[in-house]
């Protein structure tokens, strides 16, 4: 079986092709069109190997999601590549009617249309992603993998939000994120040879986006981000938990519409690019504390103290831990920040070897010194690929 996985967001598309006929998917091509509805737009597409198959066509034009939809097509239908008998996409959030990971027909389509008030800025894309799909493969299973799902296994006392419950009955609720990253992070480690599996984990999912998430025996209790993922910890372009009242405070402070001007600021002009007045780059806001720039310096104290406070607070509520996990942009490939967040927990017992954190790879790394009862690993977040893994075991027959 041949899957195709569509990970899309408000201005890019990110694709891959998997194999999944026996054992784990197996990736054979990848590839994403960014800056969609810009006056350009960039296409990449490779095969596994790393060879680049775009033809070329390094800028592409795309002024909206279901025209880049039409790149992905032609690329993935190209002459000697396989036909795929399944699609699945990575849709953020799935609205209180959908709990699980399913195959999609007029029903799921419904409940995901209602869903857009729960992720104005997320869910419309990809339900018209979707929706050009269905359409141009009308025999092929179309599956929705959530983002949320992964944190069902959350109780009560972790979801509920203290307001009135008329407010929460339509299913205002903490749901979390990166469920697909923690997901993959865990099956990642269950298959690890030579390891312990950590019954007691943090994950530190740390790329544009931020959360963290406390893990028991593989399944999620806690994580930071709540109805959207708005909230939690600094991010690039989102300031994570705010008080409510400074919300208000900036609605009175605005006029005309006032909602979608504060949407606005607190999803795209908000978090680090706030904070340090730059684009939002990691590796570029190290380079200008380097050169001692004050707002770069306080951005980089911000973010890494609210992942540092998450982090230690989850420890808390476990009453320990067995493994810290960083994934993602930022976690995999900024040594400095690991540093940063996990200095000072020796009184956790957590402790990181120097050498082992400045290395660099792209599979599982071990991080923690020899005496640290903690481990720390570096996990590639492999969403698409667990994607893949959801919708080959949805799309095969059932015995």
């Amino acid at each position: 079986m041949h899957i195709l996985v569509i990970n899309s967001g408000s201005s890019s598309i990110k694709f891959s092709l998997f194999e999944a006929d026996k054992g784990e998917p197996r990736s054979l091509y990848e590839g994403e069109v960014t800056g969609i509805g810009g006056s350009t737009s960039r296409f990449k597409f490779r095969d596994a190997s790393g060879r680049d198959l775009s033809g070329g066509r390094a800028e592409v034009k795309a002024e909206s999601s279901v025209e880049a939809i039409g790149l992905v097509v032609d690329a993935v239908s190209g002459a000697g590549l396989p036909k795929f008998e399944a699609v699945g996409y990575r849709v953020v959030h799935p609205g209180p009617k959908l709990d699980r990971h399913v195959r999609i027909d007029d029903a799921v389509m419904k409940d995901l249309e209602e869903a857009v008030e729960f992720a104005p800025l997320h869910d419309p894309a990809v339900i018209a992603v979707i929706r050009e799909m269905m359409r141009r493969f009308p025999n092929v299973g179309h599956y929705a993998c959530f983002d949320t799902v992964f944190h069902e296994t959350m109780p009560a006392a972790a979801t509920t939000y203290p307001i009135p419950v008329e407010y929460r009955e339509p299913g205002v609720r903490r749901y979390g994120f990166h469920g697909l990253s923690c997901e993959s992070i865990v099956r990642q480690l269950r298959a690890e040879n030579g390891i312990p599996f950590p019954r007691r984990m943090v994950i530190a999912h740390l790329g544009s986006g931020c959360s963290v998430t406390a893990v028991v025996d593989g399944c999620s209790v806690d994580t930071t981000m709540g109805l959207t993922p708005t909230g939690g910890v600094v991010m690039g372009t989102r300031p994570g938990d705010l008080d409510p009242g400074l919300v208000l405070f900036l609605l009175r402070r605005m006029k005309g519409d006032g909602a979608s001007a504060l949407e606005r600021i607190l999803n795209h002009d908000s978090g680090m690019v706030a904070l340090s007045g730059m684009p939002n780059d990691m590796k570029a806001v190290r380079g200008a504390v380097v050169k001692d720039d004050a707002r770069a310096r306080l951005a980089v104290e911000i973010f890494t103290r609210s992942v540092k406070k998450a982090v230690g607070g989850f420890i808390a509520l476990m009453g320990g831990v067995d493994a810290v996990v960083f994934a993602g942009g930022i976690g995999e490939n900024d040594a400095r920040s690991r540093a940063e967040i996990l200095g000072g927990m020796e009184s956790f017992g957590i402790s990181i070897n120097s050498a082992l954190n400045e290395a660099t790879g792209d599979a599982i790394r071990r991080l923690n010194a020899s005496d640290s009862a903690p481990m720390v690993f570096v996990v590639p977040a492999k969403e698409d690929w667990m994607i893949a893994v959801h919708v080959g075991r949805m799309a095969r027959p059932q015995n």
